[in-house]
């Protein structure tokens, strides 16, 4: 064993703490990796961080076959880790919790065994797992496997995932170590590599993304990674950042920040972040790692397995057109002109009752806005947050339309970690958004609700975990799950900026800059109804 430091820390940790009743079977690596952190086990311990996980993963693979307290059983899947099963000894560690409860007895499958099983069966009782601070510690081994098993994705999940699996050779996956230094150490250990010649200069970085840490006067790397990494507003490299706008004051060596948005709290807008930050580790020789077997040719070359579903409101596969966009007031805007539209999605600017960088409309105004005159059958994907949740559930009675289903994004950070610090909410940091799903109301005879024929139900789930980029930009997946449910048709978006133009969407906001129209016959219609648009207008071939 190579680490026997962490060794010995693991083994000591994970008898006391199952003896003590502080943990219990199952659980994951990483949540054992949290208590290693947060128990401090001694002086002279190993310090250890969230990105140790690969080291821990390999010492509870190793003590499965030598720890010497007694024996561990673990499970990988995904590329996940977890202890499934402790004993002491040749005793459960549940005999050894003082607070342990007696099961429910099914006295049916009592009766049925007999007699000659009532004293198996007490002695079954008496090892039952003790009370735990999630629903699986009080299952059974068995229900445990079967609950594995329900985890596991379906043949429909996978056959869709890989045929609409992204094949952008410009897609890079996060390394699960972070940083370029602990996928260095991880390669050279799966080599067999343990010498000074197992060198960085003998391995390259994998093909996927690392991150490298800020260190600056004022940070503490105690205290953890920051929620937003490289976008934090109270960092001076936030006004570097990519993804937002440049700030317009003039030096960029100095902390200009937005008022009231430091990290000490509202109103102290210099107090730098002392959370640990990140930002892309990459160089130009990344690239060629980068690419290795999944360019998009050798993708394009596999012949993933189709499963056949609906081909939206036309029945054919539909020529795509490039992103449109119209630049206007959509409070004033004429949407006669329009034309209707299979699919409508709009990200209202709702007055929430809270500071923000934009400007909002009314609940008068929003419930005013001539929806209805957008669609005649069709869906519509309404974006709410806070106090606008009832409100947005009201506007779709108003507009005709009925709710039947909603889609909660769940906000990441470039870690993949949620954001604990969210910048909305009144009560609680919202890490979430949720958008309703309506369909406009159309009834038959018996009074249930008609569904658009041309609607494929059933493939996607209703949770999207995906990162957070500029202000009131929506993750990529959620218009790929409505092009899922409508292949083909019109689909506008409303309240859009510039990046959520799109190919096959009409985008409609009051920033986009010049109109730029595809469609032949509703270019004319704008012509016809605003002759001031022609210097501005746009137009290519189909």
């Amino acid at each position: 064993m190579q680490d026997d430091q962490l060794a010995s820390v693991v083994s000591s940790v994970l008898r006391e703490a199952f003896s003590t009743g502080i943990l219990s079977a199952p659980i994951s690596s990483r949540d054992l990796l949290l208590h290693l952190i947060s128990s401090k086990a001694g002086t002279g311990s190993p310090t250890l961080k969230l990105t140790d996980l690969r080291r821990v993963d390999t010492v509870l693979e190793w003590l499965e076959n030598h720890w010497e307290h007694g024996t561990i059983r673990t499970s990988r899947d995904d590329d996940a880790l977890t202890i499934v099963d402790v004993c002491l000894g040749n005793t459960r560690v549940n005999v050894l919790n003082p607070r342990k409860r007696k099961r429910a007895v099914d006295e049916e499958a009592d009766s049925a065994a007999g007699d000659e099983n009532d004293e198996s069966s007490s002695r079954s009782l008496s090892r039952s797992p003790p009370p735990s601070r999630t629903p699986l510690g009080s299952l059974s081994k068995e229900l445990k496997e079967v609950y594995a098993l329900l985890q596991r994705s379906t043949a429909k999940g996978r056959l869709l995932a890989e045929r609409f699996r992204s094949v952008h050779p410009t897609f890079n996956p996060i390394c699960p170590h972070v940083t370029k230094d602990e996928c260095f150490k991880a390669r050279r250990d799966a080599s067999g590599g343990s010498g000074p010649e197992a060198t960085q200069t003998t391995l390259s970085a994998c093909g996927r993304v690392h991150f490298r840490p800020l260190i600056r006067p004022h940070t503490d790397p105690s205290l953890g990674h920051c929620s937003y990494l490289n976008t934090c507003y109270s960092e001076p490299t936030y006004a570097q950042s990519p993804s937002i706008p440049s700030f317009p004051s003039g030096s960029a060596t100095r902390s200009s920040l937005p008022s009231g948005l430091g990290a000490g709290g509202r109103g102290k807008e210099k107090a730098p972040c002392r959370y640990l930050h990140f930002e892309v580790d990459w160089d130009e020789k990344d690239g060629a790692a980068a690419s290795g077997d999944h360019t998009r040719e050798a993708l394009k070359a596999e012949k993933p397995f189709k499963l056949e579903i609906g081909l939206g409101p036309f029945n054919k596969d539909a020529q795509v057109l490039p992103p449109q966009w119209i630049n206007c007031d959509l409070r004033h805007f004429d949407y006669s002109v329009l034309g209707k539209f299979h699919v409508i999605m709009a990200d209202p600017p709702w007055d929430i009752h809270m500071s923000l960088p934009y400007g909002t409309m009314t609940d008068d105004e929003m419930r005013a806005m001539p929806i209805p005159a957008l669609q005649d059958e069709g869906l519509l994907f309404l974006w709410v947050t806070g106090r606008a949740m009832e409100v947005g559930r009201e506007c779709l009675r108003v507009w005709g339309y009925t709710r039947v289903d909603e889609v909660v994004w769940v906000k990441t950070n470039q870690l993949q970690r949620v954001i604990r610090t969210g910048r909305t909410g009144h009560w609680l940091n919202h890490t979430k958004e949720h958008m309703l799903v309506g369909v406009k109301t159309h009834l038959d005879g018996a009074g249930n609700l008609k569904f658009p024929s041309w609607v494929n139900r059933g493939l996607d789930t209703d949770v999207i975990v995906s990162e957070v980029r500029e202000t009131s930009r929506k993750p990529d997946e959620v218009y790929g799950l409505i092009e899922r449910m409508c292949p083909g048709g019109r689909k506008v978006e409303i309240f859009g900026r510039k990046h959520n133009t799109r190919p096959g969407w009409l985008t409609l906001g009051n920033q986009l800059g010049p109109d730029q129209i595809f469609e032949e016959d509703l270019a004319a219609r704008i012509r016809a109804r605003y002759p001031e648009r022609l210097g501005s207008l746009s137009t290519g071939p189909l």
